[in-house]
């Protein structure tokens, strides 16, 4: 099941980035994204993923991150007892529960900011 590849985004937010964990068959819809965080949906540069993240693309792995870097889950998460958030590469994934994946990440809350592609 795609869905359950719990993929993790990118955004410019003032100097810095946000960082969105959604359901991997999902796509930001933008309408909401603005209304949810006040900007319009703008991804990261590769580079800067790296500068905010340490991640390179296609690795973001939504835990061991720089203190005070905001992380949020997408509801589109919450259909799914597991899923497989990157652990740093892009060949590398592990399986967590929902809940666990949220508790280590340390999310700042849900969010519902996507629509089905």
């Amino acid at each position: 099941e795609p869905g359950r590849i719990a993929k993790t985004l990118c955004f410019k937010s003032g100097e810095g980035c946000l960082l969105l964990i959604a359901a991997g068959d999902v796509r930001i819809d933008n309408p909401k994204f603005k209304a949810e965080f006040g900007c319009k949906a703008s991804m990261l540069p590769p580079d800067d993923v790296l500068r905010f993240t340490g991640h390179e693309v296609g690795g973001v792995c939504p835990f061991a991150l720089p203190d005070g870097t905001p992380v949020y889950a997408d509801v589109s998460l919450k259909q799914y007892d597991t899923v497989f958030p990157a652990c740093g590469s892009s060949n590398s994934a592990i399986q967590l529960s929902t809940q666990d994946l949220c508790e280590y990440a340390g999310i700042q809350g849900w969010v519902d900011v996507c629509k089905q592609r």
